[in-house]
């Protein structure tokens, strides 16, 4: 491994983490797409079906923080490898499900080997590349997801018209074995030598699955969805007395101190709680409202993962240049402004006016996320990479579920015009993402 070049490291190393993630971001989309197939064809209910997505998320949250502090333990490279491998073996046990349970038991399996990906990607490209290129490395990596998202609805429903639903997670496989043969070129990580704590990772995973729970059960079972989340608070406030006195701890207590990290994490909720909460209630405006088709609201939405694509590299250059917390000012306040004109166009019926609005939207997102992703990373000591990529890993995905729980919330109330009233709702969380990321200490190094 010490025999290869640098350049020939480095890119060996964005190939690997940039097809790990294509991999991780297509399997999830391609799965959404599929659930009405599965479900008919397990004879079960939409219900039912949508645990598979649940079961994925599970997994995905539970595991980020352990993953990154397994990183630090035992190198990078190593913990990347073994989850990479862990998603293709899922994987393949996904293809061959004979019924929902295992569908579910698989796909919960598959959600931590993709959260081995989401937290040490990034900690894996800062030791590839040098720290002037990391953020247009990042840039790379948005633009990556961005062009998966987009690509992923389209490629599922290809799937489905030419095969069986197995092969919705069969199809991405060669990304696996590309992003196992790239590992080979990675660098390699010394570990720490603190030891693990297993009791923190169990109360960490039993408190984000007692979280889903609760948002699960809420509107059948409010009593029992509130003692869930009494419980799942009770196992944050011992985590946090426990993981308190450690030097290095799995959850990031030492990180969050420092105020550049810690409101690049708040800042990140927010943004992605925005884009949560825009993404499902345009659909049901498109649909309910406008009376478009399934294909029809596809084309009106692909501008905005087309616009985050063209803006993310773009966005990571200018990050390693000049202040991140002027881009993510800009590009917070740029969301919010779409996601505001995209409830008046749906207040005033202007589709023209609403498709602006989303391109608008994707620019600002863009712009937003690399540079804040970049802080974030530049605000922890290397070593300390896997619980940075680990916490915005879960700042990220508890932003996703806020913004869901949010637009939830305002359909089970049957709140008038839902969707715009959840477009405002989010407009106001991308507000609070420009204004939490205007601080000093941002310049680029």
């Amino acid at each position: 491994m010490s025999r290869l070049a640098p350049s020939l490291r480095s890119a060996g190393t964005v190939l690997g983490v940039l097809s790990a993630m294509a991999l991780v971001v297509l399997d999830a989309g391609v799965a959404n797409v599929a659930l009405p197939t599965i479900g008919r064809a397990l004879d079960v209910t939409p219900s039912k079906s949508v645990l598979v997505i649940t079961a994925y998320q599970a997994g995905l949250v539970m595991a980020l923080l352990p993953c990154g502090a397994l990183g630090e333990r035992f190198g990078f490279r190593r913990v990347f490898t073994v989850g990479v491998a862990t998603f293709a073996a899922a994987s393949v046990f996904c293809a061959a499900a004979p019924s929902l349970d295992w569908l579910v038991a698989a796909r919960l399996v598959q959600g931590i080997g993709g959260a081995a990906v989401m937290a040490l990607g990034v900690a894996l490209l800062r030791l590839a590349v040098p720290s002037g290129r990391l953020g247009e490395a990042i840039g790379w990596n948005a633009l990556t997801v961005a062009i998966a998202s987009a690509a992923a609805p389209g490629l599922g429903a290809i799937i489905l018209s030419q095969a069986s639903w197995p092969w919705i997670f069969a199809a991405p496989l060669p990304l696996a074995i590309m992003a196992l043969a790239a590992t080979r070129a990675m660098p390699a990580s010394p570990g720490a030598n603190a030891p693990l704590d297993p009791i923190s990772m169990a109360l960490n995973a039993g408190m984000f699955a007692l979280l889903i729970l609760s948002a699960e059960i809420g509107a059948g079972a409010p009593l029992f969805a509130a003692t869930s989340f009494v419980f799942a608070a009770t196992c944050l406030a011992v985590l946090v007395r426990r993981e308190g006195e450690k030097h290095a701890p799995m959850f990031p207590l030492d990180l969050l101190r420092a105020k550049p990290f810690r409101m690049s994490v708040f800042a990140s909720v927010s943004c992605f709680t925005a884009q949560s909460a825009g993404l499902l209630a345009l659909p049901f405006y498109l649909q309910h409202e406008l009376q478009l088709t399934p294909l029809m609201t596809g084309l009106y939405l692909t501008p905005w993962p087309m616009s985050v694509a063209a803006t993310a590299v773009v966005a990571g250059r200018l990050s390693d240049r000049v202040s991140t917390s002027t881009l993510c000012v800009i590009g917070g306040f740029g969301l919010s402004v779409g996601l505001m004109g995209a409830a008046v166009s749906a207040l005033l019926h202007q589709p023209p006016a609403l498709v602006a609005s989303i391109v608008l939207c994707g620019f600002g997102f863009g712009l937003f996320q690399t540079p804040n992703n970049r802080n974030m990373f530049m605000s922890a000591p290397p070593e300390r990479s896997g619980a940075a990529g680990g916490m915005q890993g879960t700042a990220r995905v508890t932003g996703q579920i806020t913004g869901a729980l949010m637009m939830t919330l305002l359909f089970s109330l049957s709140v008038v015009d839902a969707p715009k009233v959840g477009l405002a709702l989010a407009a106001s969380f991308a507000l609070a993402a420009g204004l939490l990321s205007f601080h000093p200490a941002t310049s680029p190094k």
